[in-house]
């Protein structure tokens, strides 16, 4: 029989040791905060941390490494060298988010299920803050796609134009992470390979019922309804997605008759 370990009250488990390289990138990020520093700042030098965390050099240079991989700090060598605090890019932070999800399967279904719940959210954070500059960018962005394109270039940049105007909403929101979500979720619909399949599709679209959610969602935002900017969002996005998932069943079945084609035609020739 196995020995059975008695547990007291008050008995905690016990937490696995952290890494010496983990504890000092946890520190300096605190450092980082502590002292109010910002994007060209320089952190102590390699000698002053190595003394500061009594930590070898090989120590600290994991932890430099790590914290710049993170985007966080850039390492420069030579004369006025060192290790200076860099400004995290929103754009850098999507790519390493989007990395992360790269071999996830991700669909088009997921994306809109968050969507329907976080851009109406969005839409009403935004509404009190918006100004009348902000709402005449949403109504230009809207003339690039009132109206069927010329050409394959033109449809491409009509759907990536959609997409922007709900980045601009994000814009005015006071929720930085709701904004940044919803945005990283609009980046995902322009970079996920099944959308951009149907984005160059020379499907007709009927964007008549999109653009008045749009515009009634500028007219909602002008006069601070943010209850109703939410409740058009919500709707805007159920039809977005209806409407997404429908293209990417016609893509599909017509992926499924061209691959089957060939196969009919060599029977028959046989």
């Amino acid at each position: 029989m196995g020995e059975t370990k008695t547990q007291f009250p008050g008995d905690t488990a016990i937490k696995p040791r952290r890494k010496r390289t983990d504890e000092i990138v946890d520190a300096i990020k605190r450092m980082i905060v502590e002292h109010g520093l910002g994007p060209g700042d320089r952190l102590p030098q390699e000698p002053d941390l190595m003394a500061q965390f009594s930590a070898s050099k090989g120590t600290v240079r994991e932890a430099l490494k790590a914290l710049e991989v993170q985007g966080l700090i850039s390492v420069r060598t030579g004369p006025g060298g060192g290790a200076f605090i860099e400004r995290m890019s929103e754009g850098r932070a999507m790519s390493l988010l989007s990395n992360f999800l790269f071999a996830k399967n991700l669909s088009i279904a997921n994306i809109y299920e968050m969507r329907k719940v976080l851009e109406p959210q969005l839409a009403a954070s935004a509404t009190p803050h918006i100004d009348e500059a902000g709402l005449k960018r949403l109504e230009a962005i809207i003339t690039i796609y009132d109206h069927e394109p010329a050409d394959h270039a033109e449809r491409w940049t009509q759907r990536m134009a959609e997409l922007d105007f709900h980045g601009v909403v994000a814009e005015y929101s006071d929720n930085p992470i709701l904004a940044f979500t919803c945005r990283f979720l609009q980046r995902l619909l322009k970079d996920l390979a099944v959308a951009q399949d149907i984005y160059v599709q020379p499907e007709p679209v009927s964007r008549a019922s999109g653009i008045q959610h749009q515009r009634d969602l500028i007219a909602a935002m002008r006069r601070r309804d943010a209850a109703a900017a939410a409740d058009i969002l919500a709707e805007h996005m159920r039809e977005a997605e209806e409407h997404m998932l429908g293209l990417q069943a016609k893509l599909m079945d017509r992926f499924l008759t061209d691959e089957a084609a060939p196969r009919t035609r060599k029977r028959r020739s046989a």
